[in-house]
């Protein structure tokens, strides 16, 4: 029971920050303002980038330095697969980036609108399985993971799920969706996560010793997503130079609430 709460906290608030930005369809009435898309984009990725190394690459390592394996071992092979995996959804998925003019993965007629879902829903898996594989951890006794870490990768995650649930919705709704439309479609891209996180959790809890992989496999498809999508779309066009402070601030956040309270 006592781990039973903060299980649910971890897993739901993910799900609760894209949920709260999704919302914003409801309160903008035009377009997103191109400076906050790139600020919050970049802060994402930050978010993201902190979260890979303090939350997973480095208790991986830990990890391994207990189980008397060489460190760097299972989080290169680990992080290598997890970049792999996505770079393999991201061939087969049909998806459309938000500012793209063609498609990716396999050929389809699905409706643009479609396609934008399927780009977020791809990019939100590795957020769900790394808090996933870190609660799995916790439950395990796994070196340097705690619930309390669990819970900080989870506030970090909802924190850069907020704009991402308003920059996903807004287009819907400047595609023709109605506002409803467009903030369900929202939710919906957030669901993914708790459902990728319980996977993980039972994955994890067959296959205890391969901790250390999979720790940094969640690291590495999520510096996937970051090099894929979010830095190339924050930085297009005019004053990238706003995006490079959301890196910096989503970064440092993310490393003070790992360390703080984690």
């Amino acid at each position: 029971m006592e781990q039973t709460i903060p299980m649910i906290i971890c897993l739901a608030l993910p799900f609760l920050g894209t949920t709260l930005g999704s919302s914003m369809v409801f309160f903008m009435k035009k377009k997103m303002n191109t400076k906050i898309k790139k600020i919050l984009l970049g802060f994402a990725a930050g978010v993201m980038l902190a979260a890979s190394v303090w939350s997973l690459l480095l208790p991986s390592m830990d990890m391994s330095k207990e189980q008397g394996v060489i460190e760097w071992i299972p989080a290169g092979i680990g992080f290598l697969l997890g970049m792999g995996f996505l770079l393999l959804l991201d061939t087969i998925i049909p998806h459309l980036h938000a500012n793209a003019k063609r498609p990716e993965g396999i050929k389809t007629k699905l409706k643009k609108e479609t396609m934008l879902l399927f780009a977020v829903t791809l990019h939100n898996i590795p957020e769900g399985m790394a808090v996933g594989v870190i609660l799995a951890g916790a439950m395990t006794g796994g070196v340097g993971l705690t619930l309390a870490g669990a819970i900080t990768l989870a506030i970090g995650i909802a924190i850069q799920n907020f704009p991402e649930g308003a920059i996903i919705s807004m287009p819907l709704k400047t595609e023709g969706e109605t506002k409803w439309k467009a903030f369900l479609d929202g939710v919906l891209t957030g669901i993914v996560e708790p459902i990728a996180a319980i996977v993980t959790i039972f994955a994890v809890g067959l296959v205890t010793p391969i901790l250390p992989y999979l720790l940094a496999f969640a690291a590495g498809a999520m510096v996937y997503v970051v090099v894929e999508e979010l830095v190339p779309e924050s930085m297009e066009g005019k004053h990238s130079n706003i995006a490079t402070v959301g890196i910096a601030l989503g970064f440092v956040l993310m490393m003070i609430l790992d360390i703080a309270l984690g």
